[in-house]
């Protein structure tokens, strides 16, 4: 049994609700650009800001706020990708053959790995493992941008 398969129960009690077809299109992307475009830049500002502000009380605002929004735009994320994954399977449309769906799962991967190295307090806050942190939370935002742009041209696809 394949993914489409074990999830198609899922998606079948999905379409028994009678759910506009633009709503089951368009929603995935609609609330992840949310998600992507103001909370994940945001995030990613008020990490790169705390990192770099001269002013003291801006800096620890700023990683305080890094700190709040971070799990919970990895956790949007995380749950936005599932329906993502689900919306395709409504949609009677393949999972892996996209690019949309491989630059999605390395993102969220690259996120789930800084979330990891935030929770090691890096490593007994090491400033190498924080750099490292800042460049894969900058590199999985920008992989974002281009999954995003992958998710537009699958959407205009069917």
């Amino acid at each position: 049994m394949n993914i489409a398969e074990m999830l198609e129960p899922i998606a079948a009690s999905f379409r028994s609700l009678g759910i506009p077809e633009p709503i089951t299109h368009w929603g995935h992307p609609a609330m992840m650009g949310i998600v992507v475009f103001v909370m994940g830049s945001y995030t990613a500002y008020a990490g790169w800001k705390g990192r770099s502000a001269t002013d003291a009380e801006v800096a620890a605002k700023s990683k305080a706020d890094h700190k709040k929004l971070a799990p919970l735009v990895f956790l949007f994320i995380a749950t936005g990708y599932t329906g993502g994954v689900l919306s395709l399977v409504m949609q009677n449309q393949p999972i892996f053959e996209s690019p949309h769906f491989w630059t999605g799962s390395i993102a969220l991967g690259l996120l789930a790995t800084n979330g990891l190295i935030s929770l090691t307090k890096f490593a007994g806050e090491k400033p190498q493992l924080r750099s490292v942190h800042a460049y894969v939370g900058s590199a999985a935002m920008l992989l974002l941008v281009v999954h995003a742009a992958f998710g537009v041209k699958l959407g205009l696809s069917f």
